[in-house]
């Protein structure tokens, strides 16, 4: 089961999320400064819901869980080649 991987954009793997929650992490933030999980191409849309669920039964913490906002890119990108 620790080997199915939750970011498929960082290659992240159960496994080490709950590493980094062994290491304190309570939150979505504190396991993206530790493994890079939702810094991808989809921004987290993908794993964040995951991690989410994962926090919930491991840390048992009934607060919402503050979402990943998508942020823009650090150069203005022409809309030709987007």
């Amino acid at each position: 089961m620790e080997k199915t991987c939750i970011c498929r954009c960082e290659g992240v793997f159960l496994e080490e999320i709950l590493q980094a929650i062994d290491e304190g992490a309570t939150s979505f933030q504190g396991i993206k400064k530790r493994n890079r999980i939702g810094m991808g191409h989809c921004q987290g849309r993908t794993c964040q819901p995951i991690v989410r669920d994962i926090l919930r039964k491991k840390v048992g913490a009934n607060s919402l869980f503050e979402l990943q906002k998508a942020q823009a890119p650090v150069r203005p990108v022409p809309l030709g080649k987007l």
